[in-house]
């Protein structure tokens, strides 16, 4: 019973950042008697490794430019509208066009700013056994229980802010305008809120770079900056996966 006190009090505190906290997890055996990191460690070591990625991922893109210029996430017209945005610019309406996209994007890159927080309270929400499950998971283990754990508070967090930013060029009145009128011909119709199609396209390119970070931690061992990342993903049960 004391052991199992012990351990249900390390678990509150994992990862709260105090210094106590870290000295008692760092007195506890590196290794389980079969060689492998204890429990403790991996969901020690894996909140760790998925708070550095998560912060480097939400600083990345909530920079100028941070999806406007990369091509991989930059936010454009969906498809089924790019006949429409071909019309609006033999017409002479391409500036329009252009800076509803820049507004998609910086609405993008502000709203980015809130997502770090809402991963970092998911981390801290993390079980034992969701930390080993994601450790023996697939490439994708984490980024994909980050996507049912956080994609509800990130649509929350992110409309408004995005919804905000199209509204500064009147994006979202052009948008609404032009694709109602579109929508009565089209058979195939396009979606005319503009804020949900771009807070839909931010929170999928906060996964895509979420999972190159997992990618990174996960395969390269440079990417192991502290003895227990080492510990943790250099072990058998990180390296024979499901």
């Amino acid at each position: 019973m004391k052991h199992t006190y012990l351990a249900g009090a390390l678990f509150v505190m994992l990862f709260s950042g105090c210094e106590t906290t870290q000295q008692i997890i760092n007195s506890l055996p590196n290794t389980t008697a079969t060689g492998q990191p204890s429990s403790f460690q991996i969901a020690s070591g894996l909140k760790e490794a998925l708070t550095i990625g998560t912060q480097n991922t939400a600083s990345r893109l909530s920079a100028p430019n941070g999806f406007f210029a990369n091509a991989m996430l930059k936010i454009l017209m969906p498809p089924e509208a790019q006949k429409v945005e071909s019309t609006l610019r033999s017409v002479g309406l391409g500036g329009v066009v252009d800076k509803a996209i820049l507004a998609m994007n910086r609405g993008a890159e502000e709203a980015a700013k809130s997502a770090a927080p809402i991963f970092i309270n998911a981390i801290r929400q993390m079980s034992i056994t969701d930390a080993i499950g994601i450790l023996r998971g697939g490439d994708f283990a984490a980024t994909n229980y980050f996507k049912g754990k956080t994609t509800s508070a990130l649509t929350t967090a992110f409309s408004p802010v995005i919804n905000n930013a199209l509204k500064k060029v009147d994006a979202t009145k052009y948008w609404a305008d032009v694709f109602t009128v579109y929508n009565r011909f089209s058979k195939t119709p396009v979606n005319t809120d503009l804020t949900a199609y771009v807070t839909e396209r931010a929170i999928s390119g906060i996964f895509h770079e979420v999972g190159l970070e997992e990618q990174k931690i996960r395969k390269d061992p440079a990417a192991r900056v502290t003895e227990l990342l080492k510990t943790v993903f250099g072990s058998s049960l990180a390296q024979n996966r499901q």
